[in-house]
């Protein structure tokens, strides 16, 4: 990941009601969560929600799979690790140094 796309992905999740879209397919695992479910728990209008959703698509933080009649939301866990990797990847790089400049 590259500090362009880590960017991108916060910008798109920086948002209330999509973090609240995040941290619920995070909880529903690889099944993912049907997007009448996500409406009702979240409380929102259908077009507020398709509105998130669209976000969250084009930043690839989620994918839409339709099973039969109904469209399920589905978290892309790999994307979410590497942006967590991408943050963390040099925790305490800087300890080392700051300890023998004292």
């Amino acid at each position: 990941m590259n500090l362009e796309t880590a960017a991108n992905i916060l910008a798109k999740i920086g948002n209330p009601t999509r973090l609240k879209i995040v941290r619920l397919l995070v909880r529903a695992g690889d099944d993912g969560l049907p997007v009448g479910m996500i409406q009702k728990k979240l409380g929102i209008p259908g077009s507020t929600l398709t509105h998130h959703v669209t976000h969250l698509k084009t930043a690839g933080v989620i994918r839409q799979e339709r099973q039969q009649a109904t469209l399920l939301c589905k978290i892309e866990f790999d994307l979410l690790r590497g942006l967590v990797d991408y943050l963390t990847e040099e925790c305490c790089a800087d300890v080392q140094n700051r300890d023998n400049a004292a």
